[in-house]
């Protein structure tokens, strides 16, 4: 043994590792809509949801992640812990698939020129030049990111190639044999090895293909490795725990719990299993044989699914006894909790569900900002203290939502490797201060309200006949603004703006009204104030509501993200035919209602 293949040995792990992950990442990113529209359809059949954790777990190589995923759905209530039960025992039977994969090493293509194309040494090459052609050259909308699939498959097979040509002149010293053997004395031993590797590793997968390659050494025998296969069970099971564990909900912290008791009964049932099977003696011919990659990924896919198949009529019974491990945490409630607790770092590795959430967010904090506005104005009418108290609450949990979305996305964006989520990244994190801020507007209306009421203020007639054609206008602009953030709706969006800018002629000519009331003396002075705060904070409404159109509109054409004052002078300089008309037929509905045509003119008779 010489310290250069040691090196060798341990740069084909570093390369089995990143590839591992860098497919397994890249298949997360481009298949995490697949997976929102499939744990959407979870029922409380466990065929099914064994079949859905088996699936998913396959398509993105990795039941850690699967897991921690399942965790999150269920900390945001989508899913019920016992719903998660059959998924966790499928995402067990899925990890094995990678297992089946990397047995390709036994291909023998002596007999047939065709089956070299399935070889690792042929199919490392073939997969980096694919990927490296579909990232350089763009074919098509998500070429780069089925591109970095393509590379993380060929680093992967070239890390085993790697390892298993370390390991052949590692043989030759005799450590291999050493290590193995000592495992194959002591199960025990060789248990412990598997849990510490995995738990290191944070990934079953990897280890199961660690051993995979050292069996090209053709030193290792079934007794030597079955107990460290089981050991790689608990060793992952234990990392994913830990990653659910923090900072989550209790049934999200249940569902890792489960995992583990499952994969504790998996390792109880294989390691008693094989005892008896092999004292029965029907292991002899394989006990002491040498192993190859096939053999060891059989063992582990048997495995599985003879535990799957006998321990999931009993998960109702682990699902209990997690319910005994971890209480329910005494919690303030919050009518919001839900749609907060839906903004989970788990879904970072699957985007659609993480945006999903955060649109969510948005939504209901424009609902609540938009309610407070509407109680606002009935304060204006008539002051409540309980509607007041009710909007400040409200107005704390609409804070709340936007601290806790926008930590969210700032930790979420150096996960995103997809362009178009990247921009609805963007236009969330704008339009989560926009929705905010509407909520300080509608504190703010209420906080005049109150001060009308405390000084005994009141507007004149005129002045509360032209603040309810006012408050028409703002309140279409708000159903406006609502459908284009809803539905992406950029024909709403180009509705917005035609209106905030008769909502600012209005505006203008109120304020000349008052001014003039004010000099009859038909308005009182002190009311003054308060009429121009008013107008100053629905003014500002409006441009909010404006800043949410354009941003809808520029996720739409990114194209006007350098350019928006452009497209402004553009609206505002008389270019555009359909901003005009717009404009010309909103101008006309409100300003005839401020000021209606004289009773008996034609005009009124239409």
């Amino acid at each position: 043994m010489d310290i250069f293949s040691v090196i060798s040995l341990l740069g084909g792990l570093a390369m089995f590792l990143y590839g591992m992950r860098l497919m397994g990442d890249s298949l997360k990113e481009n298949s995490s809509g697949t997976l929102k529209k499939a744990m959407s359809k979870v029922t409380n059949n466990p065929i099914k949801a064994f079949i859905l954790g088996l699936l998913v777990t396959a398509l993105i190589q990795s039941s850690t992640a699967t897991i921690v995923l399942t965790a999150g759905l269920v900390g945001a209530g989508i899913l019920t812990l016992r719903q998660s039960l059959g998924i966790i025992v499928g995402a067990n039977v899925g990890t094995t698939v990678t297992g089946q994969i990397i047995r390709l090493l036994d291909v023998d293509s002596s007999n047939a020129s065709f089956l070299r194309f399935f070889q690792p040494s042929t199919l490392a090459p073939i997969a980096l030049i694919i990927g490296i052609l579909l990232i350089m050259t763009s074919f098509f909308k998500n070429s780069k990111s089925i591109g970095k699939i393509a590379i993380g498959f060929g680093i992967l097979f070239s890390g085993l190639l790697n390892m298993t040509g370390a390991v052949d002149s590692l043989s030759e010293s005799g450590v291999i044999e050493q290590l193995f053997s000592g495992l194959g004395r002591s199960p025990f031993l060789g248990y412990v090895t598997g849990a510490g590797v995995a738990f290191m590793l944070q990934s079953s997968s990897a280890t199961i293909g660690i051993l995979q390659a050292f069996s090209s050494s053709g030193m290792l025998t079934f007794k030597a490795i079955y107990s460290v296969i089981v050991g790689v069970y608990l060793g992952d099971c234990v990392t994913t725990a830990i990653v659910i564990s923090i900072g989550s909900k209790a049934d999200a912290g249940r569902v890792g719990i489960v995992n583990i008791i499952y994969n504790l009964c998996k390792s109880a049932l294989v390691l008693v299993g094989v005892t008896v099977v092999h004292k029965l003696g029907l292991l002899d011919r394989l006990w002491e044989a040498p192993v190859n990659s096939s053999i060891i990924a059989n063992a582990n896919t048997i495995f599985n699914l003879i535990c799957a198949l006998t321990l999931l009529p009993a998960m109702t019974m682990f699902e209990k006894l997690s319910l005994r491990i971890v209480r329910d945490k005494p919690e303030k409630e919050s009518r919001y909790k839900s749609v907060t607790d839906a903004l989970n770092p788990v879904f970072f590795n699957t985007p659609a569900l993480a945006l999903e959430s955060c649109y969510k967010t948005l939504l209901a904090m424009f609902d609540a900002a938009r309610s407070n506005i509407e109680r606002s104005f009935g304060l204006l009418k008539k002051y409540d203290p309980a509607v007041h108290k009710l909007m400040l609450e409200e107005e704390e949990e609409i804070d709340r939502m936007t601290d806790t979305l926008s930590k969210y996305l700032a930790e979420f964006l150096p996960h995103l490797q997809i362009d178009d989520h990247v921009a609805i990244l963007n236009q969330y994190y704008k339009i989560n201060s926009e929705f905010e801020r509407l909520g300080d507007h509608a504190v703010n209306i209420a906080a005049h309200a109150e001060n009308m009421k405390n000084n005994s203020t009141s507007f004149s007639a005129s002045a509360v006949t032209e603040l309810a054609v006012l408050e028409k206008a703002i309140a279409r602009i708000l159903d406006e603004t609502r459908q284009t953030f809803a539905r992406r709706d950029v024909d709403a969006a180009a509705r917005i703006e035609p209106l905030n800018q008769v909502t600012g002629d209005l505006i203008a000519k109120l304020r000349r009204n008052h001014l003039r009331r004010m000099s009859t003396g038909e308005c009182k002075s002190y009311a003054d104030a308060t009429f121009t705060g008013l107008l100053g904070e629905l003014q500002r409404i409006g441009d909010v509501c404006s800043n949410v159109g354009v941003a809808t509109i520029i996720r739409v054409h990114p194209e006007l993200a350098d350019h928006e004052h452009l497209y402004f002078e553009k609206l505002h300089g008389g270019a555009d035919a359909d901003f005009n008309a717009a404009y010309d037929s909103a101008y006309k509905e409100y300003f005839s209602m401020l000021n209606p045509p004289p009773q008996g003119s034609a005009e009124a008779a239409q």
